[in-house]
């Protein structure tokens, strides 16, 4: 075949579908107007001074804009955005290249930060607050320590677990955020841009029907309006309606609550083979066939957050919504009422 004919076919590479999803600037990120508000007040101050901005700290569950908002960030100040995680920083050498790489103004962004090593975060005091890196070559007698100086950088540091950071390292932020769960409306606008990026009809109805069932997370409601968008194009025709959201998401189990089958599971398990608990976190993960770990990151915050579960310190707790959820009478105390627990 000829060359002409591989030019001809070839074709530049897709863009991956997540990436268009993300909002570019702060006028297209809806929702956590508290923290967009601080971000650009902060961006517009440190243009005026034409200084570097302040370290910032991002907090909160997963999925909700963290990572979008450091690149929403980086785009505001016109720098370069160098983007890492905690585990990938293994020694420090990583840090140490990755840092001398940084030009005045880059925004270096961690992901998972509380999941430094220990020893890493030694390195990186210094070089948020002095703009230094103390580098320790060989060892033992002919142990030496070498002083680099850097340019002046921002770091966004982004975790799931902010209790897990350490103090010295928190204290070094200038500016600590925490990003809450969004509101079915601002979801619904989130589900309506990604749908007109994905060329797809939706009407105000169908696209707050995917809203109520995202968990309070645009991560989660893009995830099923691409299913919604599948079940559209092979079930049913046109628009989005409330009636085919409704049915596209009950064939995958997401019920009106948004929980899913591991949700009920859990709940049915609690009720009927542990009379309700208090039952240890090892013991629903074993009577579930899940991880524990899963149970507790994944499936626990918003059962808890919905009322549904209870933590205390003998156990998990099945509280009355999740008899109403499972349609379970509530328990009696010895003396015949009900238990309200």
């Amino acid at each position: 075949m000829s060359e002409s004919y591989f030019q001809e076919t070839a074709s530049a590479p897709e863009t991956p579908l997540d990436l268009t999803l993300r909002p570019p600037g702060f006028d297209d990120f809806h929702g956590q107007e508290k923290v967009t508000e601080r971000l650009m007040l902060m961006v517009e101050a440190a243009k005026k001074r034409d200084d570097v901005l302040e370290h910032v700290l991002l907090s909160g569950p997963p999925g909700l804009g963290k990572t979008t908002l450091a690149n929403i960030v980086s785009t505001a100040v016109g720098s370069t955005l160098h983007t890492t995680s905690g585990p990938q920083i293994e020694k420090a050498g990583d840090l140490a290249g990755i840092l001398t790489n940084l030009q005045r103004g880059d925004i270096l962004f961690i992901d998972e930060i509380h999941r430094l090593h220990p020893a890493i975060e030694e390195y990186l005091y210094p070089a948020m607050e002095d703009f230094r890196l103390d580098i320790i070559i060989d060892s033992g007698p002919s142990a030496r320590s070498i002083q680099l100086q850097l340019p002046k950088f921002t770091l966004v540091g982004a975790t799931t677990r902010s209790g897990m950071l350490t103090a010295p390292l928190r204290s070094r932020f200038g500016l600590l955020n925490r990003l809450d769960y969004y509101t079915h409306e601002q979801l619904a606008v989130i589900i309506e841009r990604s749908a007109k990026i994905l060329e797809l009809q939706i009407e105000p109805e169908g696209a707050l029907e995917v809203a109520r069932r995202s968990r309070g997370t645009p991560r989660i409601a893009n995830n099923l309006l691409r299913w919604v968008r599948d079940y559209t194009q092979v079930r049913a025709d046109g628009s989005v309606t409330e009636k085919i959201a409704s049915a596209a998401l009950a064939m995958i189990e997401i019920d009106m609550d948004g929980l899913d089958e591991m949700d009920k599971r859990l709940l049915e398990v609690m009720i009927y083979k542990f009379n309700g608990g208090p039952v240890g976190l090892s013991s629903l993960a074993v009577a579930v066939g899940e991880d524990a770990s899963t149970l507790e990151e994944v499936h626990e915050p918003f059962l808890i957050m919905q009322g549904f579960v209870k933590r205390t310190p003998r156990g998990r707790v099945a509280m009355p919504a999740a008899y109403t959820k499972i349609g379970a009478d509530l328990p009696k105390d010895p003396s015949g009422q009900q238990n309200l627990l």
